[in-house]
């Protein structure tokens, strides 16, 4: 072995030990206490390129996420509550788990095995999100905190039988993980004791201009690669029709801005949601692997994410019902179409439709929602 090529090899291995991989960190903290005086945790998520996520136990939420735009500017992108207080005086699943079954059930009841179960309705004359006491108002449990190459943090809730009506103990744990590709995954897992019905996900409400910029999300770009829409009834239950999105307000296969057709009255479906509040058929089951939901551009700021998941359906909201009464982190007043939610699950009211993909979880089974949100920043 040759001096130079020695000293070249010392060279290379000294600038490896020099320069690390980069590693994200995760960081745990106190976000304040409930009334009966437990304490709500909050975990932040951070990577070198000036990203960061807040996940806090109290509905093992999705509290804040900070996101670069095209020119470096750091923004809060996720809209969510101050404070605890905040959560409990005003809750709207803000960054919420939602579940055991997301979205609703008409008239709160389902039939597995024979048998009817009832659940609390809690949006008109249907069940929405779990309940009353869904998993979004729980405090979940915080089992494990990582730092390194991808940051994340996992809690837990297990949910006794009988609970909001639905059989069976569930064992649920949410993981968030955060990489230095500006990826954010959220992982569900879920098993029980007695067959149940499981559509658990992530109700995140995003502004990719930053929450409470002026002019809110309706100015955001969508592309959904889907080609049928789930129809509803006036309270939002699927009719079970799989329709096509051609020549409709629905139809999202180019790039098209939320705003440009939201408030087109010509479609009933818009009247009944009051804009966007439907389920896109990306496709017919659930699938070992992930595939592409949507993608959703901010053209000022250049801020956008592709979703990735494994489920069949994507409900896309578009904040019809902000009110001017939640107050944001900023202290500005949340107005209709200040954010948009896009939740990879299976469609709405699958236990009572013909047709729809199973939403039945056994006990040696486990339930999995996996989505990944691939965060761009236009540079």
């Amino acid at each position: 072995m040759t001096g130079r090529f020695l000293l070249g090899l010392l060279v290379g291995v000294g600038a490896m030990i020099a320069t690390p991989a980069a590693a994200a960190t995760a960081k745990r903290s106190s976000f304040g206490r409930l009334p009966d005086g437990r304490e709500v945790a909050a975990v932040t998520l951070a990577n070198g390129r000036g990203m960061s996520a807040t996940l806090i136990a109290y509905g093992a939420a999705i509290q804040s996420v900070i996101l670069p735009d095209r020119t470096g500017r750091p923004a809060d992108i996720a809209i969510g509550h101050a404070t605890i207080a905040d959560y409990i005086a005003k809750p709207q699943y803000f960054g919420a788990t939602v579940g055991r079954f997301a979205n609703r059930l008409a008239l709160g009841r389902f039939t597995l095995d024979g048998r009817t179960y009832q659940t609390p309705v809690n949006n008109g004359p249907n069940a929405l999100h779990g309940g009353t006491q869904g998993f979004d108002k729980v405090l979940w449990t915080v089992r494990d905190v990582k730092s390194g190459p991808t940051a994340s943090v996992t809690m837990r809730h297990v949910s006794p039988d009988g609970d909001q009506g639905y059989p069976g103990a569930m064992t649920v744990d949410a993981t968030y993980s955060l990489d230095e590709r500006n990826q954010l995954t959220i992982e569900y897992r879920a098993t029980t004791t007695k067959p149940t019905i499981a559509n658990i996900t992530n109700h995140a409400y995003w502004n990719l201009a930053g929450e409470g910029a002026e002019g809110g999300a309706m100015g955001h770009v969508v592309t959904i690669p889907a080609d049928t829409f789930l129809p509803t009834d006036a309270g939002a239950i699927p009719t079970g029709e799989r329709k096509s999105v051609a020549g409709t307000v629905f139809d999202f296969r180019q790039p098209t801005a939320i705003g440009a057709r939201v408030r087109d009255a010509s479609d009933e479906q818009m009247v009944f949601g009051r804009g966007y509040d439907h389920n896109w058929v990306i496709g017919q089951e659930v699938t070992p692997d992930l595939h592409l939901m949507a993608r959703v551009e901010d053209p000022v700021s250049g801020r956008g994410y592709e979703l990735h998941s494994n489920q069949p359906g994507l409900q896309f909201y578009s904040g019809n019902f902000f009110d001017g009464t939640s107050i944001g982190k900023n202290r500005r007043l949340h107005r209709m179409g200040d954010a948009i939610v896009m939740e990879p699950q299976l469609f709405p009211d699958t236990p009572n439709q013909q047709g729809f993909p199973s939403a039945t979880l056994v006990p040696g089974r486990t339930y999995r929602n996996v989505m990944v949100y691939r965060f761009t920043t236009g540079r």
